[in-house]
């Protein structure tokens, strides 16, 4: 049953008297709480909070005298007390309410400064599931969500970063805080409970080892406002979720304007495609488009990978994005910066390399420290109308699959690497997707194609415009191999990439037509493999 509201008007200013300081990150507490002595705020305050005050001179209150009782149970139970929430949650404009707290002697508290336990920090350490759980905040975020439901005479603040501009509200305002600060404040607040409610209850999922809970929460903070969407007329924000995974949004941007969001959504792919490929065995490269790959190849330098992903498709790489999985030496650089490119992503970059890009200087360099790992379990989340789709991360990679030749001819040694290389390309390319590769390079790339015969004839068409490109008199389809993503469902998909050249084939298999399109791979003389795994990419 709903509450009733008393319609009793917030007031615009709130003279500020009183406030509880209570933080587990410290970061500028000393200083703010100076600010807040020298307009003569009194400080209530707890534990490890109370002593940082108290140990750079300042006057501070213990909670205890507040409460009259004392901190127990490890600090677990120090402000869970009717003299905080009702100081925090009293309407004092309600006579009601007023006279309940002087017959108890409730003080008010005009100002709540609380951060919460490092929960996320703990769990993403790998603490064990003790010290995680004991760093679930309680009393905090019931002081928070007090504080921003009663914001129409308390003031919240979550974020050290908000100290200076509240110093300069209360001085601009004579002592007091404005309503429309309160209200915003407020707002922040509950998307901070939330966010961390959301990683709570995703951990104990996990830990749990509960797929599909009852209820599903994501929480993330505010990184970046970008200046549009996909287009200029949607807006849009960067959130990080504190997954500690090396990628886009735990990197470091050495140079270049601000990433927008298609460039973020385009990195991401990137540099989850060469996550794939060990750096101890090979040097790769992933050119990217519209979160689809225009060219990948494996070499024995990140120069020799580079120059043959971009032969698979130079005009598609014009503007693209670069994921390496090694560290950018200069080498490679002096090629990546030959043509237009919009981002380079790599674990790191050499002071040459560094160098080389900066003479491209809207051109952002990131580095992560490491690579993603391709077999790490995860969450993927997209929306819907009046929904999530909430799945598990498609973490299979080729190497750890049960290959299975199901045609006459077996693969050759040099046909089974270019199978492997195929298959983990096909992984990153929109369904339904054909990929062409030759000698641990990419030749030709179909992808998001409502046919997968289409996606076979576009990127064996692809491959000829290329070949054109490079004075070639065939493509480099001819002697190639070729990977899908799902299934033939019919066998004209391979008999066009039969047609196109390609002299063996890896696909998922369990069509009802598997029986017809091995005939036909037997027929045209192919090898053909098995994986028993789908990669549909949408």
């Amino acid at each position: 049953m709903a509450v009733a509201s008393k319609k009793i008007p917030a007031p615009d200013l709130v003279p500020l008297r009183r406030a509880l300081l209570s933080v587990s990150d410290k970061t500028g507490l000393v200083d703010f709480a100076r600010a807040l002595c020298n307009i003569d705020v009194e400080l209530v305050s707890t534990g490890g909070t109370a002593k940082s005050i108290a140990e750079a001179g300042l006057a501070v209150r213990d909670v205890s005298e507040l409460t009259g009782f004392p901190e127990i149970m490890d600090g677990r139970v120090k402000t869970l007390h009717p003299s905080v929430h009702g100081g925090l949650l009293a309407i004092r404009d309600d006579a009601e309410h007023a006279a309940a707290m002087t017959e108890h002697n409730i003080q008010p508290i005009d100002l709540v400064v609380v951060n919460l336990y490092p929960f996320e920090e703990v769990m993403r350490s790998g603490g064990d599931y003790a010290s995680v759980v004991e760093n679930i905040d309680i009393g905090g975020p019931a002081m928070v969500r007090a504080s921003a439901k009663n914001h129409a005479y308390v003031a919240v603040v979550t974020d050290p970063a908000d100290y200076p501009r509240l110093i300069e509200a209360i001085k601009a305002n004579n002592g007091s805080l404005p309503l429309s600060l309160r209200k915003e404040l407020a707002a922040k607040a509950f998307s901070r409970t939330a966010a961390y409610d959301a990683a709570i209850s995703n951990w104990f999922a996990e830990a749990l080892e509960i797929d599909q809970p009852k209820w599903r929460a994501f929480g993330g903070r505010l990184e970046s406002v970008m200046r549009y969407g996909e287009n200029p007329h949607q807006n849009a924000g960067f959130y990080l979720t504190g997954e500690q995974r090396p990628g886009v949004a735990t990197a470091r941007q050495l140079q270049g304007k601000q990433l927008s969001y298609n460039n973020i959504n385009d990195t991401d792919a990137a540099f989850e495609l060469v996550g794939e490929f060990d750096p101890v065995r090979t040097a790769a490269v992933a050119i990217i488009k519209h979160a689809n790959p225009c060219g990948v190849a494996e070499g024995g330098t990140l120069k020799a990978a580079y120059e043959k992903a971009l032969a698979c498709d130079p005009v598609s790489a014009f503007g693209g994005i670069v994921a390496l999985n090694r560290i950018l030496d200069a080498l490679a650089a002096e090629e990546i910066v030959k043509i237009f490119t919009e981002v380079i992503i790599a674990p790191d970059a050499t002071e040459e390399a560094r160098a080389i890009v900066a003479s491209k200087k809207n051109l952002r360099l990131l580095v992560t420290g490491g690579l993603p790992d391709a077999d790490r379990a995860g969450l993927t989340v997209k929306s819907v109308a009046g929904g999530l789709l909430v799945q598990s991360r498609d973490n299979a990679i080729v190497d750890n699959l049960e290959l299975n030749v199901v045609t006459k001819r077996q693969p050759t040694q040099r046909e089974w690497e270019d199978l492997k290389f195929a298959f983990r390309i096909a992984k990153h390319v929109k369904s339904n997707a054909i990929v062409y590769a030759r000698d641990l390079a990419t030749v030709g790339i179909g992808a998001g194609q409502m046919s997968r015969v289409d996606s076979s004839r576009i990127a064996a068409r692809k491959a000829l415009d290329a070949a054109e490109v490079a004075g070639l008199k065939e493509p480099l389809t001819v002697g190639s191999v070729v990977a899908s993503d799902a299934f033939f469902p019919f066998a004209d998909g391979l008999l066009s990439a039969i047609d196109a050249g390609a002299t063996a084939a890896i696909q998922p298999g369990g069509s009802m037509r598997d029986d017809e399109v091995i005939a036909a791979a037997d027929e045209r003389g192919i090898a053909m493999v098995f994986t028993g795994v789908r990669h549909f990419r949408h």
